[in-house]
């Protein structure tokens, strides 16, 4: 009889794993408590280099390097193909020049890594990694015109050089590959190539209930509209994001970690057809200096984090495990945020302070409007590190992982442990080789993902623009 997985969560972290293991020809079972597979914190990023957290060790960034490039080819049509200029404010204690160090370990790491594998070769080339701009260099280009299609990281310049305030940043500035991440069309890719597999089970709108284990399996109790079932497993992954302890919890085992609820605004910039990297103005996090981050979507839209308490991040939303539990317990003001709905007036009063957050340093930004609700959710860190950005899986027992994704970056190298334990369980047969060519992602073209992608924005009450990107590979 084949052995039988159970994934409790269809977000990032059990979408992806659930095809990694069906692709290998795995019985696998998918259990989502949504309408729709991924539908989580807001994701916008692919931080190849970490160059986002200046907090986070070197060894972390390496590590967000190579789960990056991982990604990058596991997952090409929900990327959007623009670097990212990293500006380091007047008014912050830190220096431009303390990145470069950095800056070049990555850049070296990302050429041992095409190297060992010319595959790997997704951030264009090594010389072109990152670019630092003068003060003088950054003038010049504001007297160039933007180009519709910009191929150097000069030509990517242009725009920033023309509309931010550069007598409120340091030099130099750097331009790194640090991608978009589409989390809508994350969601199409990962459901229409699932959708493909007969070997996958996909349970939505799926509440777990209880959970027993017995021996070598787990007796998973669930309910869809007060109708209860009963199934058997062999083998259990708890992907349940933020709920991840709630599991845990019916499991009987203690696990400390942390849950942070944030939230993206998402704005228009009526008027602006120009294409626009991203844009991060550094801050420390939690003062009302907090870094700034711009990001680009088509027809003007932008999604804005603001790391302060009144924007992206909330009083009180970073909660820890109590003594008694494994699952940290939020407000019930973020509760009713994640399964209900927002106040317009909070959506209004937010959304706003991001635009101005950001209009410190791109002034005509400020005429910017309100498109619509957040992208928002709540993040479980493993731990006690609310820094930590690199995570892996954990398991209890030999038949139960966790995978508590910080970054989505992190979802193969976690598929790859999982694997590794499944072989040594006679699940699969050794030798295991990491798997990333991935069929049923390959198949996929993009039309069916973009209107798959413009679908979930419609379902979930979002610009249809954001199913798109603003430069494909």
């Amino acid at each position: 009889m084949d052995k039988k997985i159970a994934i409790i969560g269809g977000g990032v972290a059990g979408s992806s794993i659930g095809l990694y293991l069906s692709e290998m020809g795995l019985d696998v079972t998918l259990f989502e408590k949504g309408k729709s597979l991924v539908n989580g914190p807001p994701i916008c990023h692919l931080h190849a280099g970490g160059n986002l957290y200046r907090e986070i060790s070197d060894e972390q960034c390496v590590t967000l390097l190579k789960h990056s490039v991982d990604l990058l080819r596991f997952l090409p049509f929900a990327v959007d193909y623009r670097p990212t200029v990293i500006a380091v404010p007047l008014d912050d204690e830190g220096k431009p020049q303390d990145l470069c160090h950095r800056l070049h370990l990555l850049q070296n790491e990302y050429e041992k890594l095409i190297k060992s594998d010319s595959t790997n070769k997704v951030l264009g080339e090594v010389s072109d990694y990152f670019q630092t701009f003068s003060k003088e260099e950054v003038e010049a280009l504001k007297e160039k015109t933007p180009l519709k299609r910009p191929k150097t990281l000069s030509e990517w310049m242009i725009p920033v050089a023309k509309n931010i305030d550069l007598d409120k940043v340091k030099f130099p500035l750097v331009m790194v590959q640090e991608y978009g991440l589409n989390i809508f069309r994350i969601a199409a890719s990962l459901s229409l190539a699932l959708e493909k597999i007969p070997n996958v089970n996909i349970l939505t709108q799926m509440q777990i209930v209880d959970i027993h284990k017995i021996k070598n399996s787990f007796e998973l109790r669930y309910e869809r509209d007060g109708e209860r079932q009963t199934q058997k497993f062999d083998f259990l992954i708890n992907a349940a994001g933020f709920k991840s302890g709630e599991i845990d919890d019916m499991l009987g085992v203690k696990r400390e970690r942390l849950v942070e609820f944030k939230a993206a605004y998402v704005t228009q910039w009526e008027g602006c057809d120009t294409l626009w990297p991203e844009v991060i103005f550094h801050g420390k996090r939690g003062t009302p200096q907090g870094m700034a981050q711009f990001t680009p979507y088509p027809d003007g839209y932008f999604q804005l984090h603001g790391m302060t308490n009144t924007i992206t991040l909330f009083e009180d939303g970073l909660v820890k495990t109590p003594a008694q539990s494994s699952q940290p317990q939020l407000d019930k003001k973020f509760i009713q945020k994640i399964d209900k709905s927002w106040k317009f007036s909070d959506i209004k009063e937010r959304s706003e302070r991001a635009i101005e957050h950001v209009a410190r340093f791109i002034p005509r930004f400020e005429k910017s409007k309100v498109a619509s609700k957040p992208l928002y959710g709540a993040q479980q860190i493993p731990g006690e590190d609310a820094s930590l950005r690199a995570s892996d899986v954990s398991f209890s027992g030999d038949r139960y992982a966790r995978c508590e994704i910080v970054k989505a970056s992190s979802v193969l190298s976690m598929a790859d442990d999982i694997v590794k334990q499944l072989v040594k369980l006679n699940f699969l047969k050794a030798p295991y080789k990491q798997k990333r060519d991935f069929f049923h992602l390959q198949k996929l073209d993009e039309e069916a993902i973009s209107y798959y992608a413009e679908q979930l924005c419609k379902e979930r009450n979002y610009p249809l623009s954001l199913a798109h990107r603003n430069v494909k590979n």
